[in-house]
């Protein structure tokens, strides 16, 4: 018996060991897809210079990765769940990792907007692949604790990736951004290979194809007129119709989807209050994170003259105070309720970017940290119980997707801010940036790229400064007003009385479907 015993003993420590290294596998995947979300904002200025991309061209290599990973993310989870969730992770981190040192060799933005496509194309294929592996095949008494792991890789990975970039470039160029990802990927591939343990449910329902595509060309029509509309013009035929087909394309999704057995993503859901407001929520911090994000790192590096690792630092007091402030909400919640707390988070965000957009040419950076501090506490604040919120509109069975539309939520507002304020900063600044006896194609070049206005120096770069910061001003303060609008919405659906719809309820329609839709985060 006693030997027995020591048999089982082995046999679980080897296990636990085993599932240790699964875990530190996918996490570093994870950390691979989620760094790149921000990473490549602080080599901007690099970027531009070497490639001669406009302020337009600029936007699309920022946003190029987080459009398609936003609009693939639940199809790719839904592949792997049915054929493999070893498969979608070694096929996403070949196509990142392929992607990004196809980046590294190319000098042309339409290029690199391409590639950074297919980079977030990998990445919606990695992400999903990373938790489904974790709770469709560890042990429950683990499961818990890999999960919490993997939740604190994805929170921290974007600014650890910032950070790492940063140090690159202070000694490579641009391209040490996608050096990372070639790395992490090789590296993921190979632990991937050797560790993880093939997962699926082949008795998945087939993918909703026609979900999946109504849902691309919405989203996709719409940040792509968003984006070209200071080119195209706010009012011309082409923005005012490519942001009304969007938006017929995602009404159509909607009709679309209330009549699929097996649904991508059922609208009915939203109906639940708390599901909305929560959901609502995530998106417009996201929405301001990286509008902001993208904004601040060309002006402190652009106008301010920092290095892309001060500029990195620069903006790490946003963390410093998001973190404890996350860590303390739930008892805040506890003691003045969830509606005050996730209300009163989004009203600090708008504050947090009403004052940094006060920034000026030569304003002292203490300006942009009192800005940064109640940033960081509002969507510290504001996070968690609109995370709560989702979560606990649906009963345990759909927790999976819950956290799905946290997810989701994120990535798309992510999407929408760095066109949203990314375009309002550009036009802004085309339409400030007016100077007598400059030699016509020197100011068009200088209306169309920000940085390479300012690699010109002279009145020509000194206006350009002025003329970013008139942009600055203008976008950060449609961000905030965003933020207030949405604590007031949330304010208001969080008071309805929310009752919790049992699957019963609802029917098989949408049910299994929604489930194994998004299974990819059910623990």
């Amino acid at each position: 018996m006693p030997s027995e015993v020591r048999t089982r003993s082995r046999q679980a420590g080897s296990r636990q060991a085993g599932n240790t290294i699964v875990t530190a596998v996918v996490c570093i995947a994870l950390g691979a897809v989620a760094a790149a979300m921000a990473s490549l904002n602080v080599a901007i200025p690099g970027l531009v210079r070497s490639t001669h991309a406009s302020q337009t061209q600029l936007e699309w290599i920022i946003d190029a990765y987080l459009l398609v990973f936003a609009v693939l993310l639940l199809p790719s989870g839904a592949l792997g769940d049915r054929y493999g969730r070893r498969r979608a992770l070694l096929a996403g981190l070949v196509v990142f990792g392929a992607a990004s040192a196809a980046a590294m060799a190319v000098s042309s933005a339409n290029a690199l907007i391409v590639l950074r496509g297919l980079i977030g194309l990998g990445a919606a294929l990695v992400m999903p692949a990373t938790l489904s592996t974790i709770t469709g095949t560890f042990p429950p008494a683990e499961r818990t604790r890999a999960v919490g792991v993997w939740a604190g890789v994805a929170g921290g990975s974007a600014v650890l990736g910032l950070l790492c970039t940063g140090v690159l470039l202070e000694w490579f160029s641009w391209r040490a951004a996608f050096a990372i990802n070639v790395v992490l990927a090789a590296v993921a591939i190979a632990g991937t290979v050797r560790f993880v343990p093939e997962s699926a449910a082949p008795d998945a329902p087939p993918v909703d194809k026609g979900g999946a595509l109504l849902a691309t060309i919405g989203l996709v029509a719409l940040v792509f007129s968003i984006i070209e509309a200071p080119d195209a013009g706010w009012i011309s035929a082409r923005t005012l119709g490519g942001v009304a087909a969007g938006l017929a394309a995602l009404a159509a999704f909607v009709l679309f989807e209330r009549r699929q057995r097996y649904p991508l993503l059922d609208p009915r859901l939203f109906s639940n209050a708390k599901l909305a407001a929560g959901s609502l929520s995530i998106l417009i911090q996201f929405f301001a994170f990286f509008g902001f994000t993208f904004v601040s790192l060309q002006y402190l590096q652009g106008v301010r003259g920092y290095s892309p690792l001060l500029a990195a630092l620069a903006v790490l007091p946003l963390t410093a105070a998001m973190m404890p402030t996350s860590r303390v909400t739930s008892t805040l919640a506890s003691r003045f309720g969830a509606r005050a707390v996730c209300v009163t988070g989004l009203v600090l965000v708008a504050i947090g970017l009403a004052i940094i957009s006060r920034v000026g040419t030569g304003t002292p950076y203490l300006l942009m940290l009192a800005g940064l501090i109640p940033l960081g506490i509002g969507m510290g604040a504001a996070m968690t119980p609109a995370t709560a919120a989702i979560t606990e509109a649906l009963p345990q069975s759909q927790q999976g997707v819950g956290s799905a539309l946290n997810d989701l939520s994120r990535e798309v507002g992510g999407a929408l801010g760095t066109a949203v304020i990314g375009s309002i900063v550009t036009a802004v600044y085309r339409s400030s940036l007016q100077l007598r006896g400059v030699p016509a194609p020197l100011m068009t070049k200088a209306q169309q790229s920000f940085a390479i206005a300012i690699h010109t120096g002279g009145p020509v770069g000194v206006h350009a400064r002025t003329a970013f910061v008139d942009g600055i001003h203008t976008g950060l303060l449609y961000a905030a007003g965003a933020a207030i609008l949405a604590a007031i919405s949330v304010g208001t659906l969080l008071s309805r009385p929310t009752k919790i719809r049992q699957p019963a309820e609802q029917g098989e329609q949408g049910q299994q479907g929604q489930q194994s839709r998004l299974a990819y985060v059910t623990e």
